[in-house]
């Protein structure tokens, strides 16, 4: 059994339709998310740090996003 963290690659040419493929497409746009997610709160959170700013809203933009970001995790890892 393969494991959540081992390497993805199929075993045979790729094919929408197959489920492998889609769980494979699954994970790495799970990847791509958290990536995109790690990218722009950082980013956020080092500008609001630096220049002292009162963004009450980051607050909640990080925690919601992180909300959907564990949800789309969760989806992703179950998905068989």
């Amino acid at each position: 059994m393969a494991s959540i963290f081992s390497r993805p690659r199929l075993s045979r040419p790729p094919d929408p339709s197959d489920p492998e493929y889609q769980r494979l497409e699954a994970r790495v746009n799970f990847a791509v998310h958290v990536g995109i997610f790690a990218a722009c709160n950082s980013c956020m959170w080092f500008v609001r740090l630096l220049t002292y700013a009162e963004w009450d809203w980051s607050v909640m933009a990080t925690s919601v996003w992180a909300l959907f970001l564990l949800g789309h995790g969760i989806w992703a890892i179950s998905k068989k």
